[in-house]
Order: structure tokens, then C-alpha cells, then sequence
């Protein structure tokens, strides 16, 4: 992997730990009518899906278990169509599949560093 590939993994992760931290504490009813934090937390994804996509083809080739084609989805999802989103579809993703994402990157970024 070249250092332009782990610089934007590092970024990625930073976007979602700043996720993590933005709804730390949060139940979903809280999140729902919380517009600012909504707003936030899908910005941040959004930005986890633009840099998704600069990702070169063999980080995402090697690493088939990373979602990578719906990360980029949802950023588009999410940029073109905010107030079609299903809030319960936005939660489930930060809930979920952050904390995931969270460790695929992880384990990627210490593989390289392994290597």
C-alpha cells in the first residue's frame, strides 16, 4: 500500500471516530430530533465516502470484506437526497457499521505496518 492509500485509511478513521464521539451517549429518539447532530454525523459520513472513492483499486481489491461500493453509495445517498433519508437507516449505520468499519480499517492500517 502507498503512503497516499494510509493517509486517506488514517482520514477515514478519523471521520469515524469523530461519528463515534458525536453520538456517544445517544439513543436513537435522542438522535431523531437532535437536526444539528443528524446534519453533523452525515456530513462526516459523506466525507468517509468521498475518500472511499480516492481509495486506489488495490487497497479495495485486498480488502473484499470492507463495503466499499456501499460506503461510496451511501455518501451519494446522503449528498443528493439528506431529506429523503431514513433517520432509523442513518442510525443503524453509525451504530452498526462504524464501529465495524472502525476495525477493518484498523486491521488493515496494522497489517501494512506489520509488513
Amino acid at each position: 500500500m502507498d503512503s497516499r492509500d494510509a493517509a486517506v485509511l488514517k482520514k477515514i478513521s478519523e471521520e469515524a471516530e469523530i461519528i463515534a464521539s458525536m453520538i456517544a451517549g445517544f439513543e436513537y429518539e435522542v438522535f431523531t430530533v437532535d437536526e444539528k447532530t443528524k446534519r453533523a454525523v452525515c456530513m462526516a459520513l459523506i466525507n468517509i465516502g468521498e475518500m472511499v472513492k480516492l481509495l486506489s483499486d488495490n487497497v479495495r481489491q485486498t480488502n473484499p470484506a470492507v463495503p466499499w461500493r456501499s460506503i461510496a453509495g451511501l455518501r451519494d445517498a446522503t449528498a443528493h437526497g439528506y431529506q429523503t433519508l431514513r433517520m432509523i437507516d442513518i442510525w443503524e449505520t453509525v451504530t452498526k457499521d462504524i464501529p465495524q468499519l472502525l476495525t477493518q480499517i484498523g486491521n488493515i492500517l496494522n497489517a501494512e505496518e506489520a509488513d
